[in-house]
């Protein structure tokens, strides 16, 4: 088996256990607390509005967000970590059709990897700090890189079967 269909297999492989591990990890330690704390925020910034309590129902909106932010983040990345290894499993299976060099395709593998596991690890990121500059350029970087290594996959797909 050539290196490049080597590396998206198991690299690929190994990033769906990876994936399915964060998962299991959130669901056991994590996500309940945090849909609580969403549950919470929500009625109470309900029940403060309807007291007409304006300062304490914005905060718990506030709060409702903040939470919710944090919650969608930690599936999606869940998600993104296990779909792109799919992907990159699937695409391992027939990488020796792509029609360039064993080292274009080797790159190619290699940025599909780095591009996989930077993309979710800045999502993981912007829920430590909802502002931080670091994981949105991380999450930006990772997914370009997914990105123009999927657009070059494709054309060499492409250019092979030409």
């Amino acid at each position: 088996m050539i290196a490049s269909k080597k590396l998206l297999i198991f690299g690929g492989i190994a990033l769906s256990i990876f994936g399915m591990l964060y998962g299991l990890h959130y669901a056991i330690f994590i996500e309940h607390q945090t849909l609580d704390q969403v549950g919470n925020s929500l009625t109470s910034a309900f029940s403060h509005a309807a007291e007409g309590r304006w300062e304490a129902s914005e905060s718990a909106l506030l709060n409702y967000s903040q939470s919710r932010y944090k919650y969608v983040r930690q599936v999606d990345v869940h998600s993104h970590w296990i779909g792109l290894a799919m992907l990159m499993i699937v695409l391992g299976c027939a990488f020796d059709r792509v029609g360039f060099s064993e080292r274009v395709r080797r790159g190619l593998a290699m940025a599909m990897l780095a591009g996989s596991v930077t993309f979710p690890l800045g999502v993981i990121l912007q829920t430590l700090s909802h502002n931080a500059l670091w994981g949105s350029a991380l999450a930006v970087v990772g997914s370009a890189g997914v990105t123009v290594a999927l657009a070059a996959m494709a054309w060499g797909f492409a250019r092979a079967t030409s």
